[in-house]
C-alpha cells in the first residue's frame, strides 16, 4: 500500500453548548480547564473520539474490506471482543512472530489506530537466563511512533461553568416499594463556548507504520463527525458539535511551511468564525461539519 505522500495539517473547530466535553477526575469530574481558565479537551480524548469513529466505520464494513482497519484500544464499553485487556487482544495476532521488527510490522498492517498515533506493545520475549543455559520469558516492551498527532483543544475565552447538584434514589432491595436512601451528587457544564484543536501528519514516521494516503482520507473524512453517536447524559445529543475542519495538504513530504505557522494561519474567533491567512502555494481545504 502507498505511504502518505504529502505532509498534512489539520485543524478541528468545535462547539459545547451544555456539555461536559472532558471531565478532570481529579477535580469532582468538572470541565478540564488550564490556569487561565480556557476550558481544555485533552488529546486524548479527542484520539478515543476518533478510536470510536474508527470502531463504528469497521462495523460497517464489508468483510472483505475489514483486513487492516480493526482498532486495538479499544473503551469497555464500546468494545467488539471479549478481551479483558490489550495483551489478550493483541497477543492471539503477535504472539507467533519472535523477531520484533515482524512484530511492528505485523501490529501496523493489522490495527489501524497504531499505524495511525502509534502504540507501546507488551511483548513477551524468549532470552538464556543470566548464567543460566535454560531459557526464559522476559516482558519487553516495543514503543512504536505514529505519523499522527493532535494537540488538546482550548477554548478560545475563558469557559462558564455551571455546576448543579442532583439527588437519585434507587431501591435495591426488598420487592422495590421501599425507597432507598438518597445520594447526593453534581453535575458541571460548559455553558457556551468554541473549542480549537490542530493536527498534523507526518510522512517520514508513516514511512515506518505504513500510514498510508488512504487512511488519511479516512481520518479526513471521520472528523466532521467527531461527536456522532458519543451522547451521554454529560455530552446530550446535539451539545458537541463540530464547526469547520481545515485541511492543509502540503505538496511534499517536508512540507512547504512548518505546522507552528501553518496553523498560526488560522484565525479563530470566539463565536466560532474565522479567518485564514493566505500561505504562497498551500490552499486550505475547508470543510462544514456534519
Amino acid at each position: 500500500m502507498p505511504k502518505l505522500s504529502n505532509k498534512i495539517d489539520f485543524a478541528i473547530i468545535l462547539r459545547v453548548r451544555n456539555a461536559n466535553p472532558n471531565g478532570d477526575p481529579l477535580n469532582g469530574n468538572r470541565p478540564r480547564t488550564d490556569y487561565s481558565g480556557l476550558g481544555e479537551i485533552t488529546d486524548v480524548c479527542l484520539k478515543r473520539k476518533i478510536r470510536d469513529r474508527l470502531m463504528e466505520r469497521y462495523q460497517a464494513l464489508p468483510e472483505a474490506e475489514k483486513s487492516g482497519q480493526a482498532v486495538v484500544v479499544q473503551a469497555d464499553d464500546r468494545k467488539l471482543d471479549e478481551a479483558k485487556s490489550l495483551r489478550e487482544r493483541t497477543d492471539p495476532v503477535l504472539a507467533k512472530e519472535k523477531d520484533r521488527t515482524k512484530v511492528v510490522k505485523l501490529a501496523c498492517t493489522t490495527w489501524f489506530d497504531v499505524r495511525a498515533f502509534g502504540h507501546l506493545l507488551a511483548y513477551k520475549e524468549t532470552k538464556k537466563k543470566p548464567n543460566d543455559e535454560k531459557e526464559g520469558d522476559t516482558g519487553v516492551s516495543i514503543g512504536i511512533r505514529g505519523p499522527v498527532t493532535i494537540q488538546s483543544a482550548f477554548s478560545k475565552e475563558p469557559v462558564s461553568v455551571t455546576s448543579t447538584q442532583i439527588t437519585k434514589s434507587v431501591s435495591g432491595e426488598g420487592d422495590g416499594s421501599k425507597r432507598g436512601s438518597d445520594t447526593m451528587g453534581m453535575k458541571h457544564r460548559v455553558d457556551n463556548s468554541v473549542y480549537v484543536t490542530f493536527g498534523s501528519m507526518n510522512p517520514q514516521l508513516a514511512e515506518r507504520t505504513g500510514f498510508s494516503d488512504a487512511d488519511a482520507e479516512t481520518i479526513k473524512g471521520l472528523l466532521p463527525k467527531l461527536f456522532e453517536n458519543d451522547a451521554s447524559s454529560a455530552r446530550p445529543e446535539g451539545s458537541m458539535e463540530v464547526m469547520n475542519v481545515i485541511w492543509w495538504k502540503h505538496t511534499s513530504k517536508a512540507g512547504q511551511y512548518s505546522s507552528a505557522k501553518v496553523h498560526r494561519s488560522l484565525e479563530v474567533k470566539a463565536d466560532g468564525s474565522y479567518t485564514l491567512t493566505s500561505l504562497a502555494g498551500l490552499k486550505p481545504e475547508e470543510i462544514n461539519g456534519f
